[in-house]
């Protein structure tokens, strides 16, 4: 038996169990987010970024951008047909957070800046979800150029680091009370879908590859059935600010994590 077989063999097992793991991950995370309206790119990516997976920036990237369109276009259209999607809430968010999120997704950074910048990113979507801030029910009028710096910011930090954004929309619509609950997770749920197809265009465009389809594959099943699930048991079924404070200590260690690997 010539050497290279046993390692050969060794590695087959251990990238097996790794997509094993990823995908028991990414279908319970997808369950998690879904409910309330999110996609999970904050998660996805706090997961694929850790060294022992070995994986590429535009790999990681692009995984994470396609499992967030799956996941969000079923709530999506649930929101659409409950009447609670309404198009006078979007599309100023949209106008700016679109062009700039393909503008981010374009944009090749540095493997050491992404990095830093996606710790940074998770340890920010960890607080903001923790807190989960609440609206007293009373909304407040809003003047344009106030929403599309919002959009356009949380548009352009989602094409850089891949994440949908609506980890950081809602949170802010909810600290600043200008769209009541329901509405703003409508509004959160197609946000997350623009700026992920915005972002993942801008890395087309570039030429940036995709994860290798055994890898991707099983993640894309895995999140559109945990993203089912998720969308159509809501929140009434069990208490999700647990779960979601759960994740959010999971995506402050692992943001803690890529940090110290980068900067020292």
């Amino acid at each position: 038996m010539h050497l290279w077989q046993p390692l050969a063999v060794n590695y087959l097992l251990s990238m097996s169990t790794n997509i094993v793991l990823l995908t028991v991950c990414f279908f319970s995370i997808a369950l998690i987010y879904s409910s309330a309206g999110f996609g999970g790119g904050s998660s996805y990516l706090a997961l694929l970024a850790q060294p022992m997976f070995m994986l590429s920036q535009p790999e990681i990237k692009s995984a994470a951008l396609l499992c967030n369109i799956v996941v969000v276009t079923g709530g999506t259209i649930i929101f659409y047909r409950e009447g609670k999607l309404q198009w006078r809430d979007c599309w100023p968010y949209m106008l700016a957070s679109v062009p700039l999120a393909y503008a981010g997704g374009y944009w090749k950074l540095a493997d050491q800046v992404f990095f830093i910048l996606l710790g940074a990113a998770l340890i920010v979507a960890a607080v903001l979800l923790w807190l989960q801030p609440r609206s007293n029910g009373a909304a407040i009028a809003a003047r344009m150029h106030a929403k599309l710096l919002l959009g356009g910011s949380i548009g352009l930090l989602s094409g850089l680091v891949s994440i949908g954004g609506g980890i950081f929309l809602s949170p802010a619509l909810h600290f600043l009370q200008w769209l009541d609950a329901r509405r703003i997770a409508a509004l959160a749920s197609a946000f997350i879908l623009v700026n992920s197809v915005g972002g993942l265009a801008g890395m087309f465009q570039r030429g940036a590859p995709l994860m290798p389809v055994m890898w991707l594959l099983p993640l894309l099943v895995a999140v559109f059935a945990g993203g089912q699930i998720g969308s159509r048991l809501g929140a009434k079924k069990f208490n999700l600010l647990y779960l979601k404070r759960i994740t959010a200590c999971i995506i402050a260690v692992a943001g803690i994590n890529i940090l110290i690997d980068r900067l020292w």
